[in-house]
């Protein structure tokens, strides 16, 4: 059996696992990074993004494989809205949750009702067959391209799965909706094994995924900094600390030991998701967290001698100026040494798409016009908060940068383009939801 995966633009490691696992049952697997032309007969499509339903050249490949004779199965986390998948794209069945136990099954046989963890069109109803997450994380290796090493993604060549889950809420997260709120960890030597195997490969430094990397082994909501530490100085024996990251963690799960953890066995940098600087809107968000925490995590890192990153997302339905304002404030005392701003956006199966499918358009700040000092611009209230944090993120950074006219357009040009993309993802959700609420978007 030859099976084409298409992870586009970027390997991420679900593609790989996948690749893995049905290279492991006997298949001949081909990963691939852009869309073209298959002559395999079964292609799957790994959709890290919504934004891939829109894709032309995704929606040409399939068309043209299926017109051909072909199979083509859907997965990854755009499959939390299978209706969308199967309606925008034609696959023959979408794999919904974790793939690990459906996809063996599916490609062998076909599609069956007998299959878990699959959706289907049956004439004209669509049918969700429940997934069955896998009974433990042990898996055979990855499928490691030969050409790993030339992608970065945040710096990193490919970022390795530790655990599954969040202990979060954050309504606009797909983890814990998508792996649950159990902290699910995979045994040390595993991920070790699977670090070894990426540097054979030729990559030149690994990261830890899993939303939250110091919640690894973590149990009850209760932390467990030696393992973490261990995974940490392991994977730098093997890569070295300056080709290990481990930068995603939230505010309410560091401690000493962590911090000075990844100062030692990391390149020293930590990624927050602080979100906003306003306490209303975090409490919105679901974010579990406060201003104060924030400021305290950052304060934390710095003295331990550590760079701090932070994401901050605007545009959320309910943000007021007010709220905006805050968040800007918190930019400038701060001083982050990088920031990275993105407009909230719908990802279905999460609360805040039940909040947008609830919310006007005329009162959605992706939707309404800016009347304030970047109207000239022809931009919404959402594009032009992105904007403007943008460059005030750029002011207060502890090196200067100087903001020149290409840095001024570029930020421009990502504003107008995060914002077109929400919208078409937005206008996406109405199409196929209307204002009904998502059963799985408590």
């Amino acid at each position: 059996m030859n099976v084409r995966i298409l992870s586009p633009d970027l390997y991420t490691y679900g593609a790989m696992l996948i690749g893995g696992i049905l290279q492991d049952a006997g298949m001949e697997v081909t990963l691939a990074r852009s869309a073209g032309p298959c002559e395999e007969k079964i292609l799957l499509l790994s959709l890290y993004s919504t934004q891939h339903l829109l894709d032309r050249r995704i929606r040409d490949c399939v068309k043209q494989h299926r017109e051909n004779g072909g199979l083509c199965y859907a997965g990854g986390p755009a499959s939390t809205a299978p209706e969308m998948v199967l309606g925008e794209l034609g696959v023959d069945a979408v794999v919904v949750g974790e793939g690990e136990n459906a996809i063996v099954p599916l490609v062998r046989q076909g599609v069956s009702a007998e299959i878990p963890g699959i959706a289907y069109r049956d004439g004209d109803r669509i049918v969700i067959q429940a997934p069955v997450p896998p009974a433990n994380l042990r898996r055979p290796l990855p499928l490691i391209p030969d050409d790993i090493g030339s992608q970065s993604i945040r710096g990193a060549n490919a970022y390795i799965e530790s655990h599954r889950g969040c202990l979060g809420g954050c309504t606009f997260c797909q983890v814990p909706r998508f792996f649950g709120r159990e902290i699910r960890s995979r045994e040390i030597g595993e991920v070790l094994r699977e670090v070894r195997a990426f540097r054979e490969k030729g990559a030149r430094r690994i990261s830890i995924s899993g939303g939250t990397g110091s919640l690894y082994c973590s149990h009850n909501g209760k932390l467990n900094p030696g393992a973490f530490i261990d995974l940490l100085s392991g994977m730098a024996e093997i890569m070295g600390s300056a080709n290990v990251s481990a930068p995603d963690i939230r505010v309410d799960c560091i401690t000493d030991e962590i911090l000075d953890a990844i100062r030692k066995y990391t390149i020293g940098w930590v990624f927050f998701g602080i979100e906003s600087g306003s306490d209303r809107i975090l409490s919105q968000m679901g974010k579990g967290v406060t201003v104060s925490q924030a400021r305290d995590a950052v304060e934390a890192c710095r003295s331990h001698g550590l760079k701090v990153a932070g994401s901050f997302i605007v545009g959320y339905p309910t943000e007021t100026d007010e709220d905006y304002a805050a968040s800007r404030e918190f930019i400038a005392e701060q001083c982050l040494d990088d920031v990275f701003v993105s407009i909230a956006e719908p990802i279905p199966g999460t609360p805040l798409a039940r909040l947008v499918l609830r919310t006007q358009r005329d009162e959605n700040p992706l939707f309404r016009p800016d009347k304030g000092e970047y109207r000239s611009f022809g931009l919404s209230i959402a594009e032009a908060r992105c904007f403007g944090m943008m460059m005030d993120a750029d002011m207060y950074k502890p090196r200067l940068h100087v903001i020149t006219d290409q840095v001024f357009d570029l930020y421009l040009k990502e504003a107008r383009k995060q914002g077109a993309e929400i919208r078409a993802v937005t206008d996406l959700l109405y199409r196929y939801y209307g204002s009904n609420l998502q059963p799985d978007c408590e």
